[in-house]
């Protein structure tokens, strides 16, 4: 999240932020997996959405 809430731009939403537990949570209740397993896809991939997104994704095609 931006501190300077009057300049705001649009890249804070293309990132999940690793240190707000709650966006972690969200992020997985959103995509159907656990916080742990979200923790460790940042870890692999960083913390683009659409990144984390395609990276479910592989995770469910291969079970």
């Amino acid at each position: 999240m931006a501190d300077e809430k009057s300049n705001r731009d649009f890249l804070d939403r293309k990132r999940l932020s690793v240190d707000e537990y709650y966006e972690v949570e969200h992020f997985a209740r959103e995509n159907g997996v656990s916080p742990s397993q979200v923790s460790r896809l940042i870890k692999k991939n960083g913390s683009d959405r659409m990144t984390l997104t395609q990276a479910i994704r592989a995770l469910r095609d291969r079970k």
